[in-house]
Order: structure tokens, then C-alpha cells, then sequence
């Protein structure tokens, strides 16, 4: 199924204003603005319950690096308004220097990144610590949907529209996946679902997905570690109720577990988290198994529920709405890269997913992830401004 406009070149939309495609401005999505300031609330209040163990190894409070942590959202609220600013179709042009910047700060990350748990994922630039990935994921977003839009016309073609296409994915992916299997996987995954609605071959498609997986298997083997975490999640859903099963292994899965559990069905209450002390990394990685502990069920599920406010907000009215293929594909792309995000990291801590390390967008105490999660909420208003309902159709 592919969107469009009836009447209009969707080819000459690039370069153009809003106002040349004859669409009626309008207010951004008030309701997925309300439900990213419901999730930023909710981080805080969950960071500040998780990050007192970690504060004292920096040697410093729980309250200053929970000041530090809102201040980051301060500032990807900010960006999340200008980017509403900003046309996407500006965006668009600049995607390919994006992604060429990208790559150049990917590279650096491997040969000068700092080291943290065995992977390099930041760099050190003016005093600040920053991460590549989260840029190089929403800059190749942009540009597969600008190259979609415009190979449309022979979109089905393998070497002008297929082979062009991945020639950046493949790339990007694999300098991400040097130091960051999972967020590698993920902007895979994306990728081919933003590719498949722009029409691309299913067969292409297909046989591109077996190739992945044969290479997510060799970085799998290649790994120690990632070949540990592997098997903790086997060993978890098939020997755990084993005699052979080992306490030791799946630690952090088994703490969150814990949490989860204690939380029941109203939690145990705002800052009175005890798996807090055991969890690696609980204000990061398990952060949702904080909130399902202090709130419980109910709480876990409201948070669910933003998420799922967003995504079909971002689908249902934003992407399905925009006035041409480029806005539908940006919409889509970032939404899900949202999305999924939160529903992985959920996921993760509640034993439905093997280990993986990604943060929930909002929630999740960071600083670069953050801002780019509110880079692609002000895309995804910028395209609801130039929604037109009345025009956009689908069609096979």
C-alpha cells in the first residue's frame, strides 16, 4: 500500500514549501506533545528513585544528577520545538551531509571513543559527552525515505532503487554494530519496515532478512558476550524450573523479575524501590522495572499506554495524514524508532526479550538519546501541521 496525493507530482514536493503544496496549516498534535511531557514526568520522578547507587559512585547526590537529568529533557524539549519549526522537507535536503557526518563520527567513535562495559559508544567533544549512534539512526531514517520518494517510478527495480537504498543501510548499520549489536539490529529492523511501506520487492526484502540474520548470528558467535546474554535468555525461558538451572546466570533478568513482582498490582510507592540496590544499571537499562515496582501494574500499564498513544497518533493520524510520501515515510520512521525503543527496553526488563541495553526514550536517564527522541517528536509535529485529511488517500 503506498500514500499519496491525488494531483499532485510527488517528485517536485522536494524543495518546496508547505505552502506550495497547497495543504492548510494547522496546530501540532496536541495530544503526542501531552503524552512525551506525561513520559519526561514519569522519568524524572523514576530516575530520581533508581539513581541514588550510581550517584554515590560519581561521588556526588542523587538529587544534582536528577537536576542534571531534567535539564537534559529542558533542552530536548527545545529541540523537539524548534524541529516543529523547521519544514521536513529542509531536512530532506540535507540528509545525505547528515549521513556522510554520521559515518565520520561513527569511525571516530571506534578508533577515539570512550570505553564504557567494554564497548565504545561516545565520544568526548568540547568537554561533552556524545553519542553517534542515536544521529546516525534518525539522519539514515530520513534519507531511505527521501531516496523512496524519489525512486518511486521504478521503485521495484533492484540495482536503481534496492541496491542504492541499502548501500547506506548496510553501511550504517555495520559501523554501529561495531560497538552496539543491539541498536545496530533495531535500526536494521526499522529500516526494512520504512523500506517495505515505500514498496520496495517483499522478495528483495526477504532475502535481505536472511542475509541479516546470518549476520547477526556470526556477531552473535564472534562475541563472548553477546553469546552469554543469548544464553541467559534461553536458560531462562527453558531450564528455570530445571535443577541444572543456574541462580548465577541472567542476573540483572532476574533481579528485574524481583522488582516487577514487588511491585504487584499498586507498587510499593514513590522512592521506596529495594531492587534499585541490586539492578545494574536501573535508571538506563531496567528502568521500567523501577516504575513497575514503586507503581505496580497500574503504573506499568500507563506507561505502555503513552507509548501506544504515540504510535498510533504518529501512524494512524500523522503519517497516514501528511500531505506527501516523503512526510508519510519520515512519520513512520520515527515514530516506530520511539516505539519500538520503549517497547524493547519494557520488554527487556519483564523477560520477554533478551538483554539489549537500549534506553527507554524519555524515561531513561542520558543525554544524547534523549535529544534525538525530541528531534524526531518536533519532525513528527512539523508533519502534523501540514496534515490535509481530505486529500490523502491510499492506494494499491
Amino acid at each position: 500500500m503506498l500514500y499519496t496525493t491525488p494531483n499532485k507530482n510527488i517528485s517536485s514536493i522536494m524543495g518546496t514549501s508547505p505552502d506550495d503544496i497547497d495543504t492548510p496549516k494547522q496546530g501540532s498534535d496536541r495530544v503526542l506533545l501531552i503524552s512525551v511531557i506525561f513520559l519526561m514526568i514519569i522519568g524524572v520522578l523514576a530516575v530520581y528513585s533508581s539513581i541514588a547507587y550510581f550517584a554515590e559512585t560519581k561521588h556526588t547526590t542523587a538529587g544534582s544528577l536528577v537536576i542534571g537529568h531534567a535539564v537534559k529533557l529542558g533542552i530536548a524539549f527545545l529541540a523537539m520545538l524548534i524541529a516543529s519549526k523547521v519544514d521536513y522537507h529542509l531536512l530532506a535536503k540535507f540528509s545525505r551531509l547528515g549521513m556522510v557526518v554520521s559515518w565520520i563520527l561513527l569511525i571516530a567513535v571506534v578508533v577515539f571513543g570512550n570505553e564504557v562495559f567494554g564497548a565504545k559508544r561516545s565520544l568526548n567533544i568540547g568537554g561533552f559527552s556524545f553519542q553517534p549512534a542515536p544521529f546516525a539512526s534518525l539522519a539514515l531514517l530520513i534519507h531511505i525515505s527521501v531516496l523512496l520518494e524519489e525512486k518511486q517510478d521504478y521503485i521495484k527495480d533492484f540495482k536503481r532503487a534496492f541496491l542504492p537504498i541499502m548501500f547506506w543501510v548496510v553501511i550504517t548499520c555495520g559501523l554501529i554494530g561495531i560497538e552496539d549489536f543491539s541498536s545496530a539490529a533495531l535500526l536494521m529492523g526499522l529500516s526494512l519496515l520504512v523500506m517495505f511501506i515505500g514498496r520496495i520487492s517483499t522478495l528483495q526484502l526477504g532475502s535481505l532478512m536472511l542475509i541479516a540474520v546470518m549476520g547477526a548470528g556470526l556477531l552473535i558467535w564472534q562475541s563472548p558476550e553477546r553469546q552469554s546474554r543469548v544464553d541467559q535468555y534461553v536458560n531462562q525461558i527453558t531450564d528455570i524450573n530445571s535443577d541444572e538451572f543456574n541462580i548465577e546466570e541472567g542476573y540483572q533478568a532476574q533481579q528485574a523479575h524481583i522488582a516487577i513482582a514487588q511491585g504487584e498490582i499498586f507498587g510499593v510507592g514513590i522512592g521506596k524501590s529495594t531492587q534499585r540496590n541490586f539492578l545494574p544499571a536501573p535508571y538506563n537499562d531496567f528502568i521500567f522495572a523501577i516504575i513497575a515496582e514503586e507503581y505496580g501494574l497500574v503504573g506499568s500499564v500507563s506507561l505502555i499506554t503513552l507509548f501506544s498513544v504515540i504510535l498510533f497518533r504518529g501512524i494512524a493520524k500523522i503519517a497516514k495524514n501528511a500531505p506527501d510520501t516523503l512526510g508519510m515515510l519520515m512519520a513512520v520512521g520515527c515514530t516506530l524508532t520511539i516505539v519500538l525503543y520503549g517497547f524493547v527496553n519494557a520488554g527487556v526488563a519483564s523477560g520477554l526479550l533478551p538483554v539489549t541495553g537500549l534506553p527507554m526514550p524519555f524515561v531513561s536517564y542520558g543525554g544524547t538519546s534523549i535529544l534525538f527522541a525530541g528531534l524526531m517528536i518536533g519532525i513528527l509535529m512539523n508533519i502534523s501541521k501540514h496534515s490535509n485529511n481530505k486529500k490523502a488517500v491510499f492506494y494499491a
